[in-house]
This record gives structure tokens, C-alpha cells and sequence, in this order.
């Protein structure tokens, strides 16, 4: 089924009259009306912290796994709960004002389609989508329907990270040539589909679990709760999960759009899962902040990141866990992952005189844009854009050691056998 069938299921939606902003100035104090499309895991952590507002009311509800939901309802008992995201629209649409989706990521772009079809804000987990197509969709609406959007990266709005953007900028350590960016964590599966089926959990609606992903018989402990992000219906592996925290400041920090080219070096692919180790290497266009053409290399997976002279530390420290190095003319900034970056000076520490900053909070911030009295600092016009880069290098691993060339204005490889991983058709459920 195609996106433009999907928006279609309902003509119920067709119907529903959007209130206009001042729907807000009721009587007593203002109040916005949230609905959270997933409610386990992330998705209880984005409604505990969207909730933390004093001017939101969450309205509804809505999980595929009855567990969750009975938890999130202790917490919110006036919301109405609901399976089925949908439904939820149908019934609620002239009820709610915004809408929180934290699903898994191949549900990320259609509830934020809908949702956004409706005229409603939109926070949206990362990645914002699990296709290339989908994420170019979703700027695309966002804009024509000038709605308020953020993306769910919340060290975006954190202190030091907003202050290694502005100490880039600055020219501290010159125009940057290279980044280097890693995380050991393995969201990769290099073995086989599981065979067989088990029986469903009682709690679990396994149809709307799979929503608009192909179809497969549920097997325990393979996909719900905790495994998608390893496989390639679902998730979009580390470099999907980790790679957009940890790629999310420099990218903004260099004023990055798309990619050039993309090199992936990993297994061969199986059809089924991520692999465990990759090496993506992308080449951007230059921009003010950077030399003519900027290499960046993406390293994850067990015993990430590979050695290399960029990332030496000084006095033998050990790289931090997770992070990335900028390389510069006048020397390298490591930025760890939530941490506070270090500059080094021909192979020495050198004091940094960090910015001073006021503390911001990711969720507040986009409650305060639906009732007008802030900007969100990710919005899905640079969320989408972040985003499509990442999932350039998920699709390079499904070719393997081969430099993939994209052209940002036809949004297409050259590789034509590529383009068909950039879509793909959505199941009827």
C-alpha cells in the first residue's frame, strides 16, 4: 500500500474540523492536549517528561502491548487508551493538540503522517523515519502545513553540546576536515531468520505491532520489546540509534545537508538484520565551517572505534566509550557522548573557555512552540535532513565496500539497485 492509500484508510479523518490555535486560551490556565503513540520503554521516558509541563493534559494513550499501557494509565488515568493509533485519530482528532510518537522506528513516519495530515504538532522519536523517501515526505508536510515539529534527540538542546556547535563556529580549531564518530553498541544480528513461530503473548497485538512492515509470525524474544533495532524491517540498526545522538552535533555545528558519497565495510548482507561491525565512510560538500570536502567516518559495532591517528589521546588516555573527534586545521576536539568536549593542541590538552549557557529542556521546549511562546531547536526540517543522511549509510550496508553516489535534488543513486531501498510499500493491516 502505497503512503498516499495509507492517509486514505479513514474517512473519518477526511472529516475531522482543525481547531485553530486559540483552542488553547481556555478557561483557566492555557492546556495543551497530548496524545503519545507508544508508551513502553522510550516512550514512558517522553511521556514522563512531555507530562512534566504544567500546562499539558495527556489526553490518550496508545500502545500495541496492554502491559504498557495499563502502566502509562496508572499514571494518566483520564486519558482514553487505545491499540490502535488509528482509531485513536478517529475518535480523538478534535480532542488533542499534539502528538507524541515513540514507537518503533518503522512506525515513526506513518502516525506522524497522519497526525500531521490532521494538522497536529508533531514530536517524533529519532530516527525520524525509517526510509529515505519518508523523511523527505514528512519535511515536505511539516512545511506545508507550517506545523510545530521536533525531533526526539534531547542532548540537542543540552549545554555542552550547543557549546561545541558554538566553539566550532568560532573557528577554534579552524576549518574541520574530518570527523570521526563511534559507538561500540551492537544493534546488528549477523545470523540466520529465526525458524518457527511461538504463540503471541496474550497482551501483545502482533498485527498492529508490524503495522505497515511486511508480515512475519511472531517469534519470542526476536522483535518485541527490545530487539528491532537490529533488524532491517524495523529498526536501522546502531548507526540509526546511536549515530544520530552522536552525529548530531557536528552535524549541525559544520551546517551539513546530505551526503555526496557513501562507503559502507561490513559483512555481506543476509536480507534480515544489520550487520554487527560497520565502517561508513561519507564525503560532504563543503561548507563555511569545513575544508573543501569533509570526510566523515562512522565506526560501530564490538570493539568500535578502529585505531587510527586522528584518535590518539593524550598521555595514553583511553577514548571515551562513545563520541567523536573533529579534526581541524589547528587541532582535534574530542567531543564525548554526553560529556564536555576536550581540545588537544599538538598531542597535548589545551584549556577551553566554554561558553556559558542557559539550561534548556528538549520536551518543554516543543510544548512552549505549540502555544507560541518558543522555536524547536530540531524541528523536521533539520531533522529530516540529519536523518536522511543517516539512513544513507543503513542502506550502504546493504552493498558492501561499494561507494554509493547520491544526488541530493533527484533524491537518487546513481547505484539504480540502491534506489530500492529508499521506500517501501506498506503492508494493509
Amino acid at each position: 500500500m502505497r503512503r498516499r492509500d495509507f492517509l486514505k484508510h479513514s474517512t473519518a479523518l477526511a472529516s475531522i474540523t482543525i481547531l485553530p490555535s486559540a483552542r488553547w486560551a481556555r478557561i483557566g490556565k492555557p492546556t495543551l492536549r497530548t496524545a503519545h503513540i507508544g508508551v513502553g520503554g522510550m516512550g514512558g521516558a517522553d511521556l514522563k517528561s512531555i507530562s512534566s509541563h504544567e500546562n499539558v493534559a495527556v489526553t490518550a494513550l496508545c500502545d500495541v502491548d496492554t502491559n504498557a499501557l495499563k502502566a502509562a494509565q496508572q499514571l494518566h488515568p483520564d486519558a482514553k487508551v487505545f491499540a490502535d493509533y488509528r482509531k485513536l485519530f478517529d475518535e480523538m482528532g478534535g480532542a488533542i493538540d499534539a502528538v507524541i510518537v515513540s514507537t518503533p522506528d518503522h512506525t515513526h513516519a506513518p502516525a506522524s503522517i497522519l497526525a500531521m495530515e490532521m494538522g497536529k504538532p508533531v514530536y517524533c522519536q529519532k530516527p525520524l523515519t525509517h526510509h529515505v523517501s519518508e523523511a523527505r515526505a514528512v519535511r515536505k508536510l511539516a512545511a506545508d502545513k507550517n506545523l510545530v515539529t521536533q525531533m526526539g534527540i534531547q542532548i540537542h538542546s543540552w549545554e555542552q553540546y550547543r557549546g561545541t556547535v558554538a566553539l566550532i563556529q568560532s573557528g577554534l580549531i579552524g576549518k574541520i576536515k574530518t570527523v570521526r564518530a563511534w559507538s561500540p553498541k551492537n544493534w546488528g544480528f549477523d545470523g540466520a531468520p529465526p525458524t518457527g513461530s511461538d504463540p503471541v503473548p496474550p497482551h501483545l497485538d502482533w498485527n498492529l505491532w508490524l503495522g505497515t512492515a511486511p508480515e512475519r509470525t511472531y517469534k519470542k524474544d526476536v522483535y518485541h520489546p527490545g530487539n528491532w533495532r537490529k533488524l532491517l524491517d524495523y529498526g536501522c540498526g546502531t548507526l540509526g540509534d546511536m549515530g544520530v545522538h552522536i552525529f548530531d552535533t557536528p552535524y549541525t555545528a559544520l551546517a551539513l545537508d546530505v551526503p555526496k558519497t557513501i562507503r559502507c565495510e561490513c559483512r555481506i548482507p543476509t536480507g534480515f538484520g544489520h550487520p554487527e561491525n560497520n565502517v561508513v565512510t561519507y564525503q560532504f560538500p563543503g561548507t563555511k565551517y569545513t575544508a573543501k570536502k569533509l570526510k566523515w567516518v562512522w565506526y560501530d559495532g564490538p570493539g568500535a572505534p578502529a585505531e587510527h591517528k586522528d584518535l590518539l589521546m593524550p598521555n595514553g588516555d583511553k577514548l571515551p566509550n562513545q563520541g567523536a573527534m573533529f579534526v581541524g586545521e589547528k587541532g582535534r576536539l574530542l567531543l564525548p557522548h554526553i560529556d564536555y568536549p576536550k581540545l588537544i593542541v599538538d598531542g597535548k590538552y589545551e584549556k577551553i573557555d566554554f561558553p556559558e549557557l542557559e539550561k534548556q529542556n528538549h520536551y518543554h521546549q516543543f510544548v512552549d512552540a505549540c502555544m507560541g511562546k518558543d522555536d524547536c531547536s530540531a524541528p523536521f526540517a533539520y531533522a529530516a535532513r540529519l536523518t536522511e543522511a543517516i539512513l544513507l549509510g543503513v542502506v550502504a550496508n546493504r552493498f558492501p565496500n561499494k561507494k554509493l553516489r547520491w544526488d541530493n535534488e533527484s533524491s537518487t543513486f546513481a547505484q539504480k539497485e540502491a534506489n530500492q531501498l529508499l521506500s517501501a510499500e506498506y503492508r494493509k493491516f
